[in-house]
């Protein structure tokens, strides 16, 4: 099964699964080898719209925490059956209006080989205090790079299902 085959079956899967009401549309999925991302939008609170941005800020994200506690039980459940069908574990979050949260998260280990300069960067951010380690630097590191190359990483992946196609399209071994 293609990344992008495989993409369609868990949404797919979700759409069928969560209860009506949810969320306003189509929850987002994001996929990787290890976890499964859902993250749906919440309508937001009809007082929200005549109050001040600080009040806002606070009505979005105790919205999303009413969300978050209220399903719990039934996230819970979902997800035991989606790790079992799709053998990955199943994180959660939600948006309301410009707030965003992630209930549920993995914090998977990855394998990397450094040599001195690179090892320097990350103690440089260590002592610097950005960063409580070097492997909470690294993590700095990606999520920089993620945040101020999102373009290039939208396009990479776009080309990558356009691969995916073509090796699917060509003849099997």
């Amino acid at each position: 099964m293609t990344t992008n085959e495989a993409v369609e079956a868990v949404r797919g899967w979700f759409a069928g699964r969560l209860p009506d009401g949810w969320f306003e549309g189509a929850p987002e999925i994001v996929l990787d080898r290890e976890e499964i991302g859902v993250v749906g939008r919440l309508p937001e609170p009809d007082a929200a719209a005549d109050v001040s941005p600080t009040e806002r800020a606070e009505m979005l994200a105790g919205h999303v925490q009413r969300f978050r506690e209220g399903s719990r039980d039934q996230r819970i459940a979902i997800a035991r059956e989606a790790e079992h069908r799709f053998g990955r574990k199943v994180s959660w979050g939600a948006s309301c209006g410009d707030h965003r949260e992630m209930f549920t998260t993995l914090s998977v280990p990855v394998m990397t080989r450094l040599r001195q300069p690179e090892r320097r960067v990350l103690d440089t951010l260590v002592e610097a205090g950005v960063a409580r380690s070097r492997s909470d630097a690294l993590a700095w590191c990606v999520r920089l790079v993620g945040k101020n190359t999102d373009e290039w990483l939208t396009e990479l992946r776009s080309a990558l299902e356009h691969v995916e196609r073509a090796r699917a399209a060509g003849p099997r071994a």
